[in-house]
């Protein structure tokens, strides 16, 4: 069982990387330069439409993670995507495919579908290019789409326990929210999922997007050692990709949690802002330092409170406290980061 969520999650976040990347790096920037030059629209859109494939590729990775054929692959992304919630149908019969879906649904029918056609094998002898689709889309696809509602709906409760944390005084909701944010960032829960469907904003999302860019860099900082330089710098764009490595050792999170809470307290102090979107991006493509610079004005005295507390000091306590779990404490080891593609 151990064995089949690790495969599971590890297809799960390479999925979230492959997809969710390229709009991170290069969404917001594009958005500035687009009115100057608006041949760069194309290629936003592009990386907008790749987002939305996210259920398709994580119902590949994770098949590609279980050695399925490629048939049985296919249909597992199939059945991820049918039960994913990133399409619509109108009462006209148009078809609209927007945002990234739900994660956690995502999973969970991959999950199905993966059990599924594993369990058919062979047993469709002749029959099994015209049928294993068909029946994995059917059966395990529209399982995930029925229970789609109440996984949105338990996302929901989340997103309620979050808001009411904003009802609190600004420095103790910072850096309760930027702590949460810092924990889903690495967790099959989507921080843009969470922070759109309460409509998370002002400080909140400031101090939201502060908790991501914590456990970005943080995990980037300590996962060098075992990693390429590309693998680490990814990190900032998305630290999912150590969603498996910290659900089988959570305690790996504590330094980048620690620096999350300092920042999401300057973030009261200092009335760090940001919008839904931009509240589960982080550092990645610069979405949060812009996006606060956009709301407040591009003064000298923004500008360094925005390369402070985005960049100056993630950098800085993580690095103290990396070094304390890892030297002082002996609680975590570079290894503990390593990320394997295989």
């Amino acid at each position: 069982m151990k064995d089949f969520f690790s495969k599971l999650l590890t297809g799960m976040s390479l999925g979230i990387v492959v997809c969710l990347i390229p709009n991170a790096l290069v969404g917001e920037i594009l958005k500035l330069v687009i009115p100057y030059f608006p041949f760069f629209e194309t290629v936003l859109n592009a990386s907008v439409i790749v987002m939305s494939l996210l259920p398709v590729v994580i119902g590949i990775m994770a098949g590609i993670q279980f050695k399925l054929t490629p048939i049985q692959t296919c249909s597992v992304g199939l059945a991820a995507f049918i039960g994913s919630g990133v399409t619509t149908i109108t009462e006209d019969g148009t078809i609209t495919m927007a945002g990234i879906g739900t994660v956690i649904n995502i999973g969970l029918t991959s999950a199905l579908a993966i059990l599924f056609v594993q369990f058919l094998g062979t047993r469709l002898k002749d029959w099994t290019l015209l049928a294993m689709p068909a029946l994995t889309i059917f059966i395990p696809g529209l399982i995930g789409l029925a229970i789609l509602p109440y996984i949105k709906n338990s996302s929901l409760l989340i997103g309620k326990g979050i808001m009411y944390l904003t009802d609190l005084q600004p420095v103790l909701m910072g850096a309760l929210i930027a702590m949460i944010f810092s924990i889903l960032i690495i967790s099959p829960i989507s921080t843009i999922g969470v922070a759109t469907v309460v409509m998370l904003s002002g400080i909140g999302a400031g101090a939201a997007n502060l908790g991501v860019c914590a456990s970005g860099v943080g995990m980037c900082i300590a996962s060098y050692r075992s990693n390429n330089f590309g693998t680490a710098i990814a990190h900032i764009a998305s630290a999912k990709i150590q969603m498996r490595n910290f659900l089988m050792k959570p305690k790996i999170a504590l330094p980048m949690i620690l620096t999350a809470t300092i920042l999401g307290g300057l973030a009261g102090v200092f009335e760090i802002e940001g919008t839904p979107y931009s509240a589960g991006f982080g550092l990645a493509g610069f979405v949060g330092p812009l996006k606060y610079l956009d709301i407040v004005g591009w003064q000298m005295e923004s500008i360094i409170i925005s390369l402070t507390l985005f960049i100056g000091l993630p950098i800085l306590l993580n690095l103290l406290f990396i070094k304390m779990f890892e030297t002082k404490l002996k609680w975590v080891k570079s290894e503990d980061y390593k990320v394997n593609y295989e």
